[in-house]
């Protein structure tokens, strides 16, 4: 506190962009822009973690599993005592702190090198600029921001020397997501360059280094299909590369040219996959990249982020929507300003800082105007009315959902799901189960049915002598169970 109250500007920095996430964030959630995957299940989780109990993933399965099988996440274990004031908001205050904290760990790692406040103040503005930032927080919440948000804190406690707490910070980083640990280690492997030439940490890194290769493995290989129902680890989805991770890596050292190939093409001929890969290059391009090839080191810090990114199955993933591009924000941050950093001539570094400023809010702007592949442009142009209202009354919705009994099992469609989720079950509809109310719109999007479908679904319901009509309007539907009584 003492530095924020010693800088204005970083002061103010951190003000306008608390502010400018949380109109894309916040306003999201309220306007029903948020969903039942992933901010509902999350939510849910925070629930039964503060109840004492495992989440079983039936908010989007029909059949209970424990959800630590589908992305084994501690953080939401931690941050679920602040559900108890928050509740459905949790953890997208959160994510927003926990970015916001990313910046000023940039801030005080640059502060660290003796050199004028306005490099520091740059590598922050840079990171809160970075589009991937932006994207993630238009797109609900997810651990891997707030893994790649403790990273600058990784790297100055790591230049202060000071072990245990680096140490604390490699443990807390472990633990956001399974595939946050192979990331961890490649980002250990670039350190050791970094600091070759000191025994120290160039010892304690390689440590590191094999801790987050083992628990990558250890949790992948052993933890994740023991608790899952068909003993799989779920999220292999590189099937170019093998039916495994051993066979993608084999395949990866046996084929490194058709592995480069992959970088850059529809690989999976998609048909609107074309292109999305060479925007995601550009992108980054602007932002700055080439800098980083006097610092490779940075780069070798990418490679698992790149590999996992571009050779997926799902041509949404090569993309540079959602949370898919922010562990780039920390490492380009820290490696661009780096190598500015050692610029002799200080008005060249002043010129390039500003050049690469400037062209990373081109590619944040970008995105909100333009994108290869669809994306939902009202989630993030906060400078447009269309953020800030739905083609339905979202206060008289808000009004309806706050009558269903807190204890009461529901069955919801996505976007309203996050808002009911702190309870002891709900469903994505249209799983209904034992659900006790049923609530859908017409106006929102049928996911993950079609239109068809949903709307021979919900006229069924509505003309069932199983299900009274409890509201409805043009906005918005309830249905109750006819035999339901209120607990």
């Amino acid at each position: 506190m003492d530095l924020i109250r010693k800088n204005k500007y970083l002061l103010l920095i951190i003000l306008i962009f608390g502010i400018l996430y949380s109109l894309i964030s916040i306003v999201n959630h309220y306007n029903f822009r948020t969903y039942a995957l992933d901010l509902g299940a999350y939510t849910n989780a925070l629930y039964d973690y503060i109840h004492f109990q495992w989440n079983d993933s039936t908010v989007f399965k029909e059949v209970k599993e424990n959800l630590l099988s589908d992305h084994f996440d501690l953080y939401l274990i931690l941050f679920s005592p602040l559900s108890l004031i928050f509740k459905s908001y949790t953890l997208l205050i959160v994510q927003i702190f926990f970015i916001l904290s990313g910046g000023l760990g940039i801030y005080k790692y640059f502060s660290l090198l003796g050199k004028p406040t306005s490099l520091a103040l740059c590598a922050t503005l840079y990171f809160y600029l970075f589009f991937g930032v932006f994207s993630a927080v238009s797109f609900d919440y997810h651990s891997n921001v707030v893994a790649a948000s403790v990273i600058p804190w990784f790297f100055y406690l790591l230049k202060q020397r000071k072990i245990i707490g680096a140490g604390l910070m490699v443990l807390f980083i472990l633990i956001s997501k399974e595939n946050i640990s192979l990331w961890l280690a490649f980002i250990c492997l670039g350190l050791i360059v970094e600091y070759r030439k000191d025994p120290l940490l160039r010892n304690y890194l390689f440590f590191s280094f094999i801790i987050c290769i083992l628990y990558f493995v250890l949790i992948t290989a052993i933890v994740m299909p023991w608790l899952s129902n068909n003993k799989t680890y779920p999220h292999f989805h590189y099937s170019f590369l093998g039916n495994n991770s051993f066979e993608a890596l084999v395949f990866l050292i046996k084929h490194p040219l058709a592995s480069l190939k992959i970088l850059f093409i529809n690989h999976t001929n998609q048909p609107f996959g074309d292109y999305a890969k060479a925007e995601f290059h550009i992108l980054l391009l602007i932002s700055g990249l080439p800098l980083l090839i006097l610092k490779p080191q940075y780069i070798l810090m990418l490679i698992p982020i790149y590999f996992q990114k571009l050779f997926h199955d799902d041509y949404a993933m090569w993309g540079i929507d959602g949370q898919y591009s922010i562990e780039y924000a920390p490492i380009m941050a820290i490696g661009i300003f780096l190598v500015i950093n050692e610029f002799r001539n200080k008005r060249i570094a002043k010129l390039i800082s500003v050049i690469v400023l400037i062209t990373t809010l081109s590619c944040t702007i970008r995105i909100m105007d333009h994108t290869i592949l669809f994306t939902d442009k009202s989630r993030i142009r906060i400078y447009q009315c269309s953020h800030y209202s739905r083609d339905y009354s979202v206060h008289k919705v808000h009004e309806q959902l706050s009558k269903i009994p807190e204890n009461a099992i529901v069955s919801a469609q996505s976007p309203f799901l996050p808002h009911l989720a702190y309870r002891d079950n709900i469903y994505q509809f249209p799983l209904i189960k034992d659900a006790e109310f049923i609530i859908y719109s017409e106006k929102e999007e049928p996911y993950p049915t079609d239109r068809d479908t949903f709307s021979s679904i919900t006229t069924a319901l509505e003309n069932s002598k199983e299900w009274t009509v409890k509201y409805k309007d043009e906005n918005l539907t309830i249905l109750k169970k006819s035999a339901y009584i209120k607990k």
